[in-house]
């Protein structure tokens, strides 16, 4: 056996600096080498040519690059299910510790556990830390440990737990010299993987300190595209979100941080009730008579309903994978409420299509939109689409840019007319709640 090695595995944590795990992985006693592990299990559910994984591909490749020119290491990159790539390590190294960071999903959590078994028969150690979170799992709680269920509570007892330390920044700089030394660990390209380089790109994120001071005031029009587009970058890890929020403090404004808190708030109930992953929140909400017209969805998912606020979102998910939040409200509680279709399918519809796709927020919004889920929607409240026009957009410069035949003859009818279906709504679900 060679010389004894620590791994660190890169997962949602796609940055060299201020990664916790990877900070004390590098302060152990032993070389580390770092992994990337491009999991069949999830890589083979994706469209070949998924705009997400092309940019987690070309972040390794960055990474790799920093690494062999500045330390004389490397990232090793491997495809498979995790537990037959860490057999495989388990003959080839030497191994005393597996470093890596807490994830919070189901089908990862029952990763980490089979992982973790497997490591112990071979006494090997499995260390995890918390990093992409500043508070996790049992850490804001009610009096009696229960977790909270409203964000507003959760919200201020977060704020009151926040302490300036939580945000430490973990400086890799003086530690990299530990990697491993070895500039040509396995590398992959894409199509090893079986995929090919996405059209679509992941727009670089800003946070400027104008983006957030303006952020209440321009949040809410999708026209002005003044969000962040921190999603993939805090989904990814390839930023920190204890600087972020560093900065939300810095430029004082609550807005932005508080949506840095929501964020936490739907990682922490996917984390204590896994079941809502597929189940409603509220089980009398699973006894809704969705109707669930094939026809109708299929006009939905391609921008075709006939309410342009609506399609134009769904137009800009499909040509970029981004859509505006205030407009992600919309779109969901039109799927739910005007045609009735389950929430799930537009779970997984936003699944395959966006670039900053985050089960734990994106499972959250959907059963709240549907009423179903945790600090929900109430069921009656209906958005009506084309007030929404007014509120939002009534320059009408976001629907032009979406939707530009929203005025021929071409464009669709109403696939549904707005008080007919508010109607329908109201009836089905004091039907199933009753």
């Amino acid at each position: 056996m060679s010389k004894k090695v620590n791994i660190f595995w890169f997962r949602r944590d796609l940055r060299l600096d201020d990664n916790v795990g990877f900070f004390e992985a590098l302060k152990s006693n032993n070389p580390v080498l770092p992994i990337f592990i491009f999991d069949s299990e999830i890589l083979d559910k994706l469209p070949e040519d998924d705009a997400r994984v092309t940019f987690i591909h070309d972040t390794l490749q960055d990474m790799r690059s920093t690494l062999q020119d500045d330390h004389n290491s490397s990232v090793a990159i491997y495809h498979g299910k995790p537990i037959d790539i860490y057999k495989d390590l388990a003959e080839e190294y030497s191994i005393e510790t597996v470093y890596t960071n807490h994830d919070y999903e189901p089908y990862a959590k029952e990763r980490d556990e089979q992982i973790e078994t497997f490591l112990a028969k071979h006494n090997i150690a499995f260390k995890t830390f918390k990093d992409q979170v500043i508070f996790e799992k049992d850490e804001i709680v009610k009096k009696d440990g229960d977790p909270y269920m409203v964000y507003t509570p959760y919200m201020k007892l977060w704020k009151q737990t926040f302490n300036p330390k939580d945000l430490e920044i973990y400086y890799t700089k003086s530690y990299l010299d530990n990697l491993i030394k070895h500039s040509r660990l396995p590398n992959l390209s894409l199509s090893d993987i079986g995929f090919k380089k996405s059209s679509q790109d992941i727009a670089p994120y800003t946070v400027t300190p104008t983006l957030i001071q303006e952020y209440e005031n321009t949040r809410n029009f999708p026209a002005q595209d003044s969000t962040s587009r921190l999603g993939p970058h805090l989904r990814f890890g390839t930023v920190s979100v204890r600087k972020m929020v560093k900065k939300a403090i810095a430029e004082k404004n609550e807005i932005f941080w508080q949506e840095l808190i929501w964020r936490e708030f739907f990682t922490q109930i996917l984390w204590h009730f896994p079941h809502t992953k597929t189940d409603s929140f509220k089980p009398k909400y699973d006894r809704i008579e969705w109707r669930n017209n094939e026809t109708e969805f299929k006009a939905w998912c391609e921008g075709k309903t006939g309410y342009p606020l609506v399609d134009a979102g769904m137009r800009q998910l499909n040509q970029t994978g981004f859509m505006h939040n205030r407009v992600r409200m919309l779109v969901g509680s039109f799927l739910c409420k005007h045609l009735l279709i389950d929430w799930r399918w537009g779970e997984a519809y936003f699944a395959e299509k966006l670039h900053d796709y985050d089960m734990a927020s994106n499972v959250g919004n959907w059963q709240w939109v549907a009423g179903s889920g945790v600090d929900a929607s109430p069921y009656f409240r209906i958005f009506n689409p084309t007030t929404q026009i007014q509120k939002f957009d009534k320059d009408l410069n976001y629907i032009k840019q979406w939707v530009p035949d929203f005025q021929e003859l071409a464009y669709p009818k109403p696939i549904v007319e707005h008080k007919f279906a508010r109607e329908r709504c109201l009836d089905t679900y004091k039907a199933a709640l009753n």
